[in-house]
């Protein structure tokens, strides 16, 4: 129980004139006073007053914090004043000032009366209404906390959280409509400028130095006295190259397979120079007859693998430039370079993987007549392990993508193909170094 508060001082009301006893007339009153308390009747001390038993409200109608109790029991006053004795001593008060009231201790809360008590002033003096007890302090209850919604699964928490600063303003959404399309602004396109300009230097330079280069290789073949004098020199080149030069040991074709794939040969035999009888087929020997034949050369070459072989070889003829031209055109013409009854024919080495090379062993060949130089370039190629072709294809057709014969599907057309271009650029190679050398 918390402890009692004091009870503030009480300012005492005016007393209406108290009744007198009957069968005695009210005495007059004193001029300005009051009903006050009167005086310590005589023979007490000034000071000697009743104390009272500090009476404590109950719990439940404690006065709120800041207002004053109400008193429940005021004091009561004496009906009559008290019989004053003939001692030559005026009465306590008389012709003197009011006094007002002290409160020399500290006075605790009042009890309340028990219900239905009535308390009196004294004599004609009614009842005063029952205390009001104060209403309690009403604490508001706490506020209780929104209710939270639950997101659905994948939606995102777009509520700003203390401290986030400002948020994020994007631009302006692009919006379309069925009959009109907008376009996007595009800006300078610097890099592909750049890259194109590159590549387009890059190119010229290549196509520069390859112009270069190729007149350096034929000696400027425009010019005629050049022309006749690398025509001369690639014809006498079977008697004043090396044979390394012609047929070198080892030959690399970069992209001359199926696929573009790179190819390597290796010779295993070179044939002695020989005429014209024993090396092509009587209709073939035929068809060269108007430009002559001066001198053959051959060799037999075989692939990685040891499993094709390939006999590459280089007719030197005794005419001029313009016959060389005049067979070229017959050759194309009528298609002498794609008929079966017009192949040359094989060198087969005896101890080599070539041995069993024949003439019923040929799948494929090629056969060149060239223009700026008085040489038939030909090749044949066929299988190591002497396997028998009953259907040669020529290398033009073996070569095209999608062909189904023996000689396309096992690639022996770029071989007799791919061969006889590397050794016809061996032969204008050293021509034209040759041809320079001796002007």
């Amino acid at each position: 129980m918390p402890p009692a508060r004091p009870a503030p001082q009480q300012r005492s009301a005016p007393v209406p004139p108290s009744r007198s006893a009957p069968g005695r007339e009210p005495g007059p009153a004193t001029p300005g006073r009051h009903a006050q308390p009167r005086g310590p009747r005589p023979g007490t001390s000034p000071d000697a007053r009743p104390s009272r038993a500090p009476r404590t409200p109950p719990a439940g109608n404690a006065p709120a914090h800041g207002t004053p109790p109400r008193p429940a029991t005021p004091p009561r006053m004496p009906d009559a004043p008290p019989a004053q004795t003939d001692t030559g001593t005026p009465p306590q008060g008389a012709g003197l000032p009011g006094e007002a009231p002290a409160e020399t201790t500290t006075r605790l809360r009042p009890v309340p009366p028990a219900p239905g008590a009535r308390t009196t002033l004294g004599s004609g003096l009614g009842a005063l209404p029952p205390e009001t007890p104060p209403r309690p302090l009403r604490v508001p209850p706490p506020a209780r906390p929104a209710p939270t919604r639950r997101r659905a699964v994948g939606a995102v928490d777009l509520t700003p959280r203390p401290g986030a600063g400002k948020p994020i303003v994007f631009g302006r959404p692009l919006t379309f409509d069925d009959s009109t399309t907008q376009l996007r602004p595009v800006g300078p396109r610097t890099r592909p400028r750049i890259a194109a300009v590159a590549a387009c230097v890059v190119l010229g330079l290549g196509l520069i130095s390859g112009a270069v280069t190729g007149s350096w290789l034929t000696g400027d073949a425009d010019d005629p006295a050049n022309a006749r004098s690398v025509f001369q020199t690639a014809g006498g080149s079977w008697h004043n190259e090396p044979v390394d030069t012609l047929f070198p040991p080892v030959i690399k074709g970069d992209r001359a397979g199926p696929g573009g794939a790179d190819r390597q040969w290796t010779r295993i035999a070179v044939a002695p120079d020989s005429g014209c009888t024993d090396v092509f087929d009587p209709l073939l020997r035929k068809a060269l007859r108007p430009v002559g034949c001066q001198r053959v050369l051959r060799a037999t070459y075989t692939d990685a693998t040891r499993s094709h072989v390939t006999t590459v070889g280089l007719l030197f003829t005794s005419a001029d430039a313009e016959s060389m031209g005049a067979l070229r055109t017959r050759f194309a013409e009528d298609g002498l370079d794609k008929r079966d009854d017009l192949m040359p024919r094989t060198y087969a080495a005896k101890g080599t993987v070539a041995e069993h090379f024949g003439n019923k062993q040929r799948a494929s060949w090629s056969v060149s007549v060239l223009t700026d130089a008085p040489v038939v370039v030909f090749a044949v190629s066929g299988f190591a392990d002497g396997r028998t072709v009953d259907e040669p294809e020529p290398a033009a057709q073996a070569m095209v993508t999608g062909a189904t014969s023996a000689a396309a599907q096992s690639g022996l057309g770029h071989e007799a193909q791919g061969l006889a271009d590397q050794v016809e650029r061996k032969l204008r190679k050293s021509a034209t170094a040759a041809s320079k050398e001796s002007s």
